[in-house]
């Protein structure tokens, strides 16, 4: 690979860099297109996107990239096929970090390497590194933290919510609408905005900023009427988006610290293995028509709501003849799925056990009916080789002082009712440890 180095002598950027005429970054990309540049150690401070747009260009180094304009992503990589990004340092100043904007943004390229990138201070409403319609990419090896903000999730022109409210949000990693992508081996970790009451009633997280005339279905009718939900941790650290369009992903080796959602999969065939999630309010959760999920080897440690969860969601829908202006559409089901070999642990204990309560606790194991009536329900999924652990029984540290506790979760495994009720789960060889309501709800059959 052809690569352009730039020393100490010939590029150190900074304001003072800038007036002494020395080229940009941007300058040296296009003076070398299709050509990685190597970012030497230092503060190189940006007020634009830096712009990637030929096959093989790239930047790579150990340089600090700071984007003081909070309105611009600080890398894009368009239209750019093999462009790699690595080594470097990606942030914003103090007092410009809040944003709308991406750190990093890949769009239309295929086989795109994003690695040993640390991502710090990204805090976004929308994603932090997002990979979208890029087939082949690659997220490995990277740091992304301190991704979320305060924000308004505003649900008021969805007609099954009709509300908006305060809430913590913001994405680690996202791809969209790719296939073939690997995320593997990358820490996605928040210190900043920690769910605690304190910081909740700072920022009035879960007050209603709006809502319509009428409650939406899936509207929780309590909070409806208190104008306010629990529900205002919506922050994912990893979401695989676009069901009809995402396959083939790979998730695979990956730490996550402190999330709303650790995982969030809308996808098909998926593998999901060997990831950590300590202390979230989801661990995972597989939706909206994701087939064919392979969910395998992971530890869930501190969830609150539930660990694992599969579900239909209001984007699941059965096959479609054309009809009018309308094209014939495949079916977007959920199932023929694995769920093997994962092992939950202290859950209910962790950061976010306060914001639901002991009257609600959670389930470690979750498999929901479908959103709307018309969602073909979750079928046939193999459950094999999972531990969920009571980690009260071998005491906890209370004041110092060794003392059992009950569990944190009231049933090991909750299947939901219904007309979309879940089909065709088979258990076997599972240690599933009773909540304060048993095992589970139903007859777990092989």
């Amino acid at each position: 690979m052809n690569r352009l180095a730039l020393g100490f002598g010939l590029l150190t950027l900074s304001t003072a860099t800038l007036a002494d005429e020395r080229p940009s970054l941007q300058e040296l990309l296009d003076l070398k297109p299709g050509t990685v540049v190597e970012v030497p150690p230092g503060i190189h401070e940006i007020h634009d996107t830096l712009r990637i747009t030929r096959p093989g260009g790239g930047l790579s180094g150990t340089g600090t990239i700071v984007q003081a304009d909070p309105t611009k992503p600080i890398v894009r990589i368009d239209h750019a096929d093999g462009a790699v990004l690595r080594g470097l340092t990606l942030t914003r100043p103090e007092g410009r970090r809040e944003t709308d904007q991406e750190a990093v943004l890949v769009t239309d390229s295929r086989d795109v390497t994003l690695a040993d990138l640390r991502v710090i201070d990204n805090q976004t409403r929308g994603v932090a590194v997002a990979m979208r319609n890029s087939d082949g990419g690659r997220i490995v090896d990277c740091l992304v933290h301190n991704y979320q903000c305060v924000s308004v999730d505003d649900r008021t022109n969805n007609a099954l919510y009709g509300y908006a409210f305060r809430c913590i949000s913001g994405t680690g990693i996202q791809v969209n609408e790719c296939r073939g992508a690997l995320i593997r081996g990358n820490t996605v970790r928040e210190d900043r905005l920690i769910p605690t009451p304190e910081v909740q009633r700072e920022h009035q997280l879960g007050r209603y900023t709006k809502k319509l005339a009428e409650r939406g279905k899936l509207a929780n009718p309590r909070d409806w009427d208190r104008d306010e939900t629990d529900n205002w941790m919506q922050g994912n650290a990893v979401h695989v988006a676009a069901p009809e369009a995402t396959d083939a992903i790979r998730v695979i080796g990956n730490l996550v610290e402190r999330a709303g959602q650790g995982f969030d999969i809308h996808a098909d065939h998926v593998i999901l293995a060997d990831n950590i999630v300590d202390d979230a309010l989801i661990g995972m959760k597989a939706m909206h028509g994701s087939k064919h999920v392979i969910v395998t080897g992971n530890q869930f440690k501190k969830t609150t709501l539930w660990a694992m969860g599969f579900m239909p969601g209001a984007a699941s829908h059965a096959a479609l003849a054309a009809e009018g202006d309308r094209p014939a559409r495949p079916a977007n089901v959920d199932g023929g799925s694995i769920m093997a070999n994962n092992v939950i642990s202290d859950f209910g204990m962790g950061l976010t056990n306060w914001i639901w309560g002991e009257d609600n606790l959670g389930f470690p194991i979750r498999f929901d009916r479908g959103q709307v009536d018309d969602n073909p329900p979750l079928s046939d999924v193999i459950v094999t080789g999972n531990v969920v652990y009571d980690t009260g029984r071998d005491k906890v540290l209370r004041d110092g002082k060794p003392e059992v506790v009950g569990p944190r979760y009231r049933l090991a495994v909750r299947v939901e009712g219904g007309p979309t009720a879940p089909d065709g789960l088979h258990f076997s060889n599972n240690i599933l440890h009773p909540g304060t309501e048993g095992v589970s709800n139903v007859e777990l059959k092989p």
